[in-house]
């Protein structure tokens, strides 16, 4: 059995987390940690991504996982439609009658 990886906490150099527990461990630390949280960055890359804020692009221009996100955008692309503009359109669309072929 290998031994856990363990990742070191950018809220706090002395936490030091397994890889299974670093998600939990930085949302605690982020509310325990006000002051340097609101120096802190999260790359949009990876959420367990915590950089200095002036220290962002330049991470995110090198992030290993960039690739990654950007080829599953491309594939699938995300719609946002608000609830509201869905009914909208819905109403604008509906015909008074439906067309079937052959009529």
């Amino acid at each position: 059995m290998e031994p856990e990886a363990f990742e070191i906490c950018p809220y706090d150099p002395h936490h030091r987390i397994p890889l299974s527990r670093f998600q939990y461990h930085l949302a605690s630390c982020r509310r325990k940690n006000p002051k340097k949280a609101r120096k802190m960055a999260i790359c949009k890359y990876n959420a367990c991504h915590v950089v200095p804020i002036k220290k962002l692009e330049e991470h995110e221009a090198v992030c290993v996982n960039r690739s990654s996100v950007e080829e599953q955008a491309t594939e699938n692309p995300l719609k946002l439609v608000c609830e509201n503009d869905t009914k909208e359109s819905a109403r604008e669309i509906s015909p008074q009658k439906i067309l079937r072929p052959g009529q």
